[in-house]
């Protein structure tokens, strides 16, 4: 795991034990601080207890008992699961001698109690981000490229990630994707991090000096998180200032705030432009969205000396990631491409773009009330299948344009899909919404595609 000297002998507050806030537990631990850990859920918290019977180096520590982990009875205010951590409701915790609370990206900062107890004591909230800042200094020789925007992050970063791996430099990813970065293995010297970072991540981190720090574009997304679109930009902005003198920028400028952004900080961004790519020879990397992913991920594996020929292997040999405008199957000649990780317009539209004759799945829990990112493309779509909570209200929106059939989920949906496609046209999930309807995430109802698809067969 990733730590550092600088935490020993510190206090942290820790909120939200899955899979990243677990890790930072870990990490802390291990370098000697002292940590207070809580999640709702009694399954995380448990998680973190230590077993003998599993030899866990964790010392003298014990489990919670039955009643605790069930959630049937109180909390002590301390409750010792180790050396070093303790289990506490932090609602009933004084946070005044801590030196951080450290949270899940996924706590609302603008309205979470916790965060405002926090901000009234002077306790500084931050993320594992932030703490990652904290260990670059105790890390071999490396560099840092952090990669921000509202689409076409995970794949921008997978692909940056590929490109390294191909140039024989030793890598990781981390970030908003894969697994936590303090959780894995220092890189040797001359390494790599690429970091997807969300806005909520760089909300949580105040000294993250990225050696490339890339903004692919900003639209409007998590909103409700935000006082205005302004301040979510802002938010995005935010990865350059806290570069210092030197590091290179990268900027998409198919957007008005990216293009201002990019204009803000003048001779230092490397503007990402409308120079035509021929993707032809990039399976995985097909569409408007993905050339701007493509020239984001060659001008950051430029900056990190890498050879162009090197790049465009790297670009061929690129397989995609699950449930970005992943082909899922070809059935009678009509191909089915899941993109459930479209989940807003702005990210659906692309996928629209990039085939000819589509049928389109669309619908969840929508973001906001229009589909005005995607009309442009709607030419493309033979017949729009709405699906979940937004359901009826895109029928509405798309009915003057499209046929619509009002299906109400996705098994539906993908019957009478396979039904109407004929050979050499698509059948895309590309919601241009959340899950969170009738899915656990994106991943759940990508899988739930796949597996509807397959029974097809």
């Amino acid at each position: 795991m990733i730590t550092a000297r600088a935490w020993a002998g510190k206090r942290y507050a820790v909120l939200g034990l899955a899979r990243s806030g677990a890790a930072t537990v870990r990490a802390l631990v291990a370098a000697g601080a002292e940590v207070v850990a809580w999640d709702s859920d009694p399954a995380r918290r448990e998680a973190l207890a230590p077993s003998p019977s599993r030899a866990e180096g964790w010392g003298e520590g014990t489990r919670l008992s039955d009643s605790e982990a069930s959630g049937s009875a109180p909390h002590p205010t301390l409750s010792p699961l180790g050396r070093g951590l303790s289990i506490a409701d932090l609602d009933a915790v004084d946070l005044t001698d801590f030196d951080a609370l450290v949270v899940s990206p996924g706590v609302p900062l603008n309205t979470h109690p916790l965060a405002a107890r926090a901000r009234a004591a002077g306790v500084p909230i931050i993320g594992d981000i932030e703490l990652f800042a904290h260990a670059r200094a105790d890390l071999p020789p490396h560099k840092v490229v952090g990669i921000t925007g509202t689409n076409g992050k995970s794949t921008t970063t997978a692909l940056v990630r590929h490109i390294c791996e191909a140039a024989g430099l030793p890598v990781l990813m981390g970030g908003n994707i894969g697994l936590p970065i303090l959780g894995q293995e220092p890189l040797a010297e001359g390494g790599v991090y690429v970091l997807e970072l969300s806005s909520y991540q760089i909300d949580l981190t105040q000294t993250l000096d990225c050696d490339i720090a890339v903004l692919l574009n900003v639209t409007p997304d998590h909103l409700d998180r935000y006082d205005g679109f302004d301040a979510y930009a802002a938010s995005k902005a935010r990865l350059f200032a806290m570069q210092s003198a030197g590091p290179v920028a990268i900027v998409g400028t198919g957007d008005d705030a990216s293009t201002r952004i990019a204009d803000y900080l003048g001779g230092r961004a490397i503007r990402l432009g409308d120079d035509a790519l021929d993707q032809s020879r990039w399976p995985a990397l097909q569409g408007p969205h993905n050339a701007q992913n493509a020239a984001a991920a060659i001008a950051t594996a430029r900056a990190l000396g890498i050879a162009d020929d090197v790049i465009e292997q790297a670009l061929a040999s690129f397989t995609g990631l699950p449930h970005r405008m992943e082909r899922v199957a070809t059935l009678g000649g009509v191909t089915w491409y899941d993109d459930s990780k479209a989940t807003n317009p702005e990210s659906a539209a692309p996928a629209l773009a990039a085939f000819p004759r589509v049928h389109w799945i669309v619908g969840g829990r929508a973001k906001g009330d229009d589909l005005d990112a995607c009309l442009p493309h709607l030419s493309h779509v033979a017949r729009a299948y709405t699906i979940g909570e937004a359901g009826p209200r895109f029928a509405d929106v798309l009915r003057p344009h499209v046929p619509v059939a009002e299906v109400e989920t996705l098994e539906r949906a993908v019957r009478l899909a396979a039904q109407e496609a004929v050979r050499g046209e698509v059948v895309l999930l590309s919601p241009a919404a959340a899950s969170f309807d009738q899915f656990r995430d994106y991943e759940h109802r990508g899988l739930a595609f796949r597996q509807a698809v397959e029974a097809l067969a």
